[in-house]
């Protein structure tokens, strides 16, 4: 039943209620596991799918999304503490001269949601520090979002500067963002594109499972 409440509160947006959930259910000795798998995960695909299917819209994505992670707060110390793996590690950021941030906040939201461990280095992102944290933190992904097309070239770059550090064979490069298209995504030779957040999980869980 706390898992059918915790589902509905993330679906609406609810934090409150989703955060209150939680707690009662570590409270009552549910699995922090189990809760991520049978609820939210499901719950954040759900939101995903109605944004897909026109019926939700942005807002109410981010409000999904702003609920799951408060919900998954309580939780992430509980699963470290347990020695719980995530299903990948991701460095997300918004590309040099990029300031917009709405798009790569829902999917680096989004991927939390789905068990990855996201490190979201913000907007206005240097290519060398997407290097930099790919090498400190052994990441598997690297998230590149750019909402402008004069900084679209930045994507290039910094896919390039990978390569000149010797990690591009190690991490796979997902793009996304209003101007792109999987063309240019294949011209710079990111691993995949998403046109939107919904489907940059899906992407990137083919990419770390590949």
């Amino acid at each position: 039943m706390q898992f059918e409440r915790l589902y509905e509160a993330i679906v609406n947006g609810d934090k409150n209620s989703a955060v209150e959930v939680t707690q009662q259910a570590l409270d009552g000795g549910d699995d922090p596991q189990a809760m991520i798998d049978e609820a939210m995960i499901p719950a954040m695909r759900e939101a995903g799918q109605r944004f897909e299917n026109e019926e939700f819209f942005v807002p109410e994505l981010l409000l999904a999304a702003r609920a799951m992670k408060a919900a998954l707060a309580l939780l992430r110390p509980l699963l470290v503490e347990g020695g719980a793996e995530p299903k990948g590690r991701v460095v997300i950021g918004t590309v040099k001269g990029d300031l917009h941030d709405i798009g790569k906040n829902l999917v680096s939201s989004m991927l939390e949601g789905a068990g990855f461990d996201v490190i979201d280095l913000g907007t206005d992102v240097a290519p060398e520090q997407f290097v930099a944290a790919v090498q400190e933190k052994n990441a598997n992904l690297v998230g590149l979002s750019a909402l402008l097309t004069v900084t679209m070239p930045a994507m290039k770059l910094t896919v390039d500067a990978l390569e000149q550090a010797g990690v591009r064979d190690k991490v796979k490069v997902l793009v996304g963002g209003a101007p792109l298209t999987s063309e240019y995504a294949s011209e710079i030779k990111a691993d995949a594109y998403a046109d939107n957040a919904s489907a940059a999980v899906r992407m990137a869980e083919q990419l770390v499972g590949s």
